[in-house]
């Protein structure tokens, strides 16, 4: 994929501000469209669009294929009939800054159900038509999510209130080799699905059958929020495309191993006798963290994904792109090798680097779907090998200037050490801390650096950095929503290794101040970055402007 010369920001509907104690796909999302559109930014990053699991983290989903039901608006509900006004008065006094998790969990989802009741009773038959469709449509994937979320569910009410039942004496006995007593009961009382009898667990059709119909009502549920999902988000996709503003989504490489994906396809992973990880996912120690950083994600067994075509993939890809236009994947490292650590380890010290499927799966890929838009993740220890495979396939990759700063001014990250222009360069990412943050905690010599190589004080390190970004070669500029807005490492969407009090950061409508868009687009103008449909117009009127009498007098 070659990118256009472009800008855009880095926000998760998550943050957006709203009444119901995180962002959504309501009014907070149009919003911040508008505020793009009059920044001349013609690109809106967002993280994974998956409903998110244990620690609230985007990246460890409950499906690759689903949408996070609690990003859907209750003000959209309302306007589509299935909520009142009333429904909507009495809520919880919710931080418009921080995200609650718990509190907003339990909100919506009384007004989830609520919502569902009344589509039942009350939805016209072009609604109903319509929700049939999306479910058979869809039911390659939803009718294993619905099934899955909804055994959960089942599984989490059963045992809140059990104390030491034989079901966790027996888990205990199995899987006590590997576990702490911490994770034992988080994974029991979490039901994690390897927790379940072993006929659910293993997905017995005749086990899995009694208990789709004995749910039918939360499975009904389920689907009716992925509806619902699908038709929020591609209204703001349609409004966002509309004012010329393209999505890149985000691909995690690696699923969550309490997900639809791992309970319905097992053949596909590296997984025991007992539905428990080989080897879970990581990195080696580094900028982050001294101890490496351990996912615990389960890892793929390649060899069964290359013997099926890499469909799964393939279909995983199609999915997202009906949701974004251009996609992110994560960790593109782990295509070429992937860190593997023992399960059962506390950090990601102990690990190997294994091969990954390389080639094969670009090429499979690109035989199946055509050349993709997709940019390739290639932060941390990158090898020569990496760096063939992402280049061989035309893939853009990615820097990140608060790892530029290094007192000989030798790194890759830094501006005039860019080798390629095709690439995305950021301020920071969602893993990194605000611009803000980073130089307050930066040592003397990197803050030297940093005033030296752009010439200022360092009282406005956000703006800098994001100036030196959008005047770099790099096609695509990209900032976090936090650099424009100034904020301090407070508000920082996620600190990896810290497995709570993450992505929590919110705005307020107040915060998304004209000023900020009037910056942006200045310096959008200033590099050549503004929309195509911008450039366009400037061309034709300098043409115009660089024409002799004669030739206007011909036109004439």
């Amino acid at each position: 994929m070659r990118l256009n010369r472009s800008c855009g920001v880095l926000a998760h509907p998550s943050s957006f501000p709203g009444d119901y104690g995180i962002g959504d796909f309501g009014s907070g999302a149009y919003e911040f469209v508008d505020f793009l559109a009059a920044a001349k930014q013609s690109v809106w990053q967002v993280l994974p669009l998956g409903p998110t699991s244990y620690g609230d983290s985007p990246y460890q989903s409950f499906s690759s294929f689903a949408l996070n039901h609690y990003l859907l608006g209750p003000d959209e509900l309302r306007k589509m009939g299935y909520l009142n006004k009333s429904d909507l008065e009495e809520k919880p006094e919710f931080d418009p800054r921080k995200i609650d998790y718990g509190e907003m969990i339990e909100y919506k989802t009384g007004l989830f159900g609520k919502a569902h009741a009344a589509f039942k009773l009350n939805a016209l038959p072009s609604q109903k038509r319509r929700f049939v469709k999306f479910c058979k449509e869809n039911a390659w994937w939803l009718e294993d999510y619905a099934l899955f979320v909804s055994l959960k569910k089942f599984f989490l009410e059963e045992r809140r209130e059990q104390f030491e039942p034989v079901e966790l004496v027996a888990y205990r006995e199995t899987n006590s080799d590997a576990m702490t007593e911490d994770q034992l009961n988080d994974y029991f009382y979490g039901a994690v699905w390897n927790s379940w009898p072993k006929e659910l667990a293993s997905r017995n059709k005749a086990a899995v059958a009694s208990k789709r119909a004995e749910l039918a009502e939360e499975i009904e549920l389920n689907k009716f929020l992925q509806f619902e999902c699908a038709r929020q988000w591609q209204g703001v996709k349609k409004y966002a495309n509309a004012k010329g503003v393209s999505i890149v989504g985000d691909i995690p490489i690696f699923t969550a191993m309490d997900s639809s994906d791992v309970w319905a396809n097992p053949e596909l992973f590296c997984l025991d006798g007992r539905g428990r990880p080989i080897s879970v996912a990581g990195v080696p120690p580094d900028y982050f963290s001294e101890t490496g950083q351990l996912w615990g994600n389960p890892l793929y067994d390649w060899e069964a994904h290359k013997q099926t075509g890499y469909d799964w993939w393939a279909k995983r890809i199609t999915a997202t792109l009906a949701n974004v236009d251009i996609i992110r994947i994560d960790h593109f490292r782990g295509f070429e090798s992937f860190w593997a650590v023992p399960y059962g380890e506390k950090t990601a010290e102990n690990g190997k680097w294994t091969k990954g499927p390389g080639r094969d799966f670009f090429n499979a890929i690109d035989e199946k779907l055509g050349h993709l838009p997709i940019i390739a993740e290639d932060l941390g220890v990158i090898t020569e090998k990496v760096n063939k495979l992402r280049l061989s396939f035309g893939l853009p990759g990615m820097k990140v200037l608060q790892f530029a700063f290094g007192p000989d001014g030798s790194g890759a990250y830094i501006p005039h050490n860019f080798s390629d222009d095709n690439i995305v360069v950021y301020t920071g990412t969602h893993d990194n801390d605000t611009t803000s943050g980073w130089y307050e905690k930066a040592d003397g010599e990197e803050k030297d650096y940093f005033r030296r190589y752009l010439n200022v004080s360092g009282e406005d390190a956000p703006w800098d950095m994001i100036r030196l970004a959008y005047g770099s070669v790099a096609k695509l500029a990209v900032v976090p929503i936090q650099d424009v807005m100034g904020l301090s490492g407070g508000d920082r969407m996620n600190l990896p290794g810290e497995p709570s009090g993450n992505w929590q950061f919110r705005y307020t409508s107040d915060m998304l101040e004209r000023k900020f868009a009037e910056r942006l687009a200045y310096l959008s103008v200033l590099f050549y970055r503004q929309p195509e449909a911008d450039k366009l117009e400037l061309i034709a009127a300098n043409e115009k402007a660089s024409e002799t009498p004669k030739e206007k007098k011909d036109k004439a």
